[in-house]
């Protein structure tokens, strides 16, 4: 039987400060993990899908690659994995896969210092780059300014919409904002809450905001900002987030929208109140569950958000996110490796969807066998997706993204204008 590791790490780490790294890492240079045989994997250990799909791989059709080198996976909660992070690279001792931080800015950091392989030239080197999804290599290319992480699990966003509700009421799909916004009056005007959203969280408000802004400005609105070359306090950067405050003052959100939770807002639209519910597919778990799903799988449809009249954005930019992105590390790279990431890159995504029942950002290549029709949906939509956008907040540092998430709710009940949300996230941008 092939040799797999798995060992959780439970020593406390000291803290490094994430703006030391690039100096840390030019003054040490131990072997990485598969250097001393294995194919190590370091990760937060509250994720288990991306544990369980490689650990089956390396009994399956991965069995050839665990053999020469063995899976190893090592966990650590995922409020010490950047310390963790930053201690092994800082010593050059990688493991060969490691959970990229939650942070892109410590992810960058490491790349700038030579730590993360170079996975577009790997994998096209390999002959498997055409096993990743376009959509899934977008997204990447605009969170860290390359392909330098794996995605695992890739999530799109969109507007789910209760079918039948819509039916009630004459509705037919949006193409544009104007039309989304009339379904919300009629909803509204019927009795029944247009959109279900966690104002508690906050951040399934603020990805409204950056939704507009990609369908106004285009898909680089955002990293406008980063850049420097636009700020949210310009006037187009401000209507977006009045466009959000516009569906608040008009009741689209229901009462108490800043006291709703995640998990309220997920029951609020699958227990058929509300028409419809901004988020990601990573709730494909509750829409596939039965006891969760109380107006059924069939009456759930599912748009992107719609085009704004004038804009120069496409619906065809899905809003997208990689889950938990996974890093290679240059260091530790050799052909055994490679040969691990080329069995990956060809199995993985068949692998996820039929054992593990989640999407990936690999290319399902085998049998699946019959999927949930959601799950197929969205299967369909990443693998017709070129081009992806992020989340509001995705370039943010910690500090304007707390600011974000926690003014949203103030935003859409009119507690704070637009102008004054757009100017305390600036500040905190200008601050970073």
């Amino acid at each position: 039987m092939p040799t797999i590791h798995l060992r959780p790490l439970r020593r406390t780490l000291p803290f490094v400060a994430a703006a030391a790294i690039a100096v840390t890492l030019a003054g040490c240079g131990t072997s990485s993990d598969s250097g001393s045989g294995h194919f190590g994997l370091l990760i937060n250990d509250d994720n288990a899908i991306v544990q369980d799909a490689l650990t089956s791989l390396s009994t399956g059709a991965c069995e050839a690659e665990n053999k020469a080198l063995p899976l190893d996976i090592e966990t650590v909660p995922q409020s010490g994995l950047d310390q963790q992070l930053q201690l092994l690279g800082g010593q050059s001792a990688l493991p060969a896969q490691f959970a990229a931080s939650g942070s892109p800015a410590v992810t960058k950091s490491l790349d700038e210092a030579g730590q993360t392989l170079d996975l577009e030239a790997t994998l096209t080197d390999l002959g498997v780059i055409d096993d990743i999804e376009p959509a899934a290599l977008s997204t990447i290319e605009n969170l860290y300014g390359g392909f330098i992480v794996l995605p695992y699990q890739f999530n799109i966003e969109g507007v789910w919409y209760n079918k039948q509700i819509f039916a009630e009421n004459g509705l037919e799909v949006p193409t544009t904002w104007d039309e989304m916004v009339a379904a919300a009056q009629t909803l509204t005007d019927a009795g029944v809450t247009a959109f279900s959203a966690s104002g508690e969280q906050g951040w399934p408000i603020t990805r409204l905001i950056s939704g507009y802004l990609y369908r106004e400005l285009g898909p680089d609105a955002l990293q406008r900002i980063a850049a420097g070359d636009a700020k949210l306090t310009d006037p187009e950067y401000v209507a977006a987030a009045q466009a959000i405050a516009d569906l608040g003052a008009a009741g689209y959100f229901g009462a108490g929208v800043g006291s709703i939770d995640y998990d309220t807002a997920v029951s609020q639209f699958l227990t058929g109140q509300a028409g419809m519910f901004y988020m990601g597919s990573w709730t494909l778990g509750a829409f596939n569950d039965p006891e969760q799903n109380q107006i059924g799988e069939d009456n759930i449809g599912f748009f992107p958000l719609p085009e704004v009249s004038g804009g120069v954005g496409s619906a065809d930019q899905i809003p997208a996110n990689v889950g938990l992105p996974i890093a290679v590390s240059a260091k530790g790279y050799n052909d055994e490796v490679g040969k691990w990431l080329t069995c990956i890159s060809e199995n993985y995504g068949t692998e996820s969807l039929a054992e593990q029942g989640t999407v990936s950002g690999f290319k399902a290549t085998g049998d699946v066998g019959d999927l949930p029709p959601l799950t197929q949906l969205v299967q369909d939509t990443i693998a017709d997706t070129t081009e992806s956008t992020l989340w509001f907040e995705a370039l943010f540092g910690a500090k304007a993204t707390l600011t974000s998430q926690q003014n949203a709710a103030q935003l859409v009940t009119g507690a704070m204008s637009a102008e004054d949300f757009m100017a305390a996230v600036q500040a905190d941008l200008d601050s970073e």
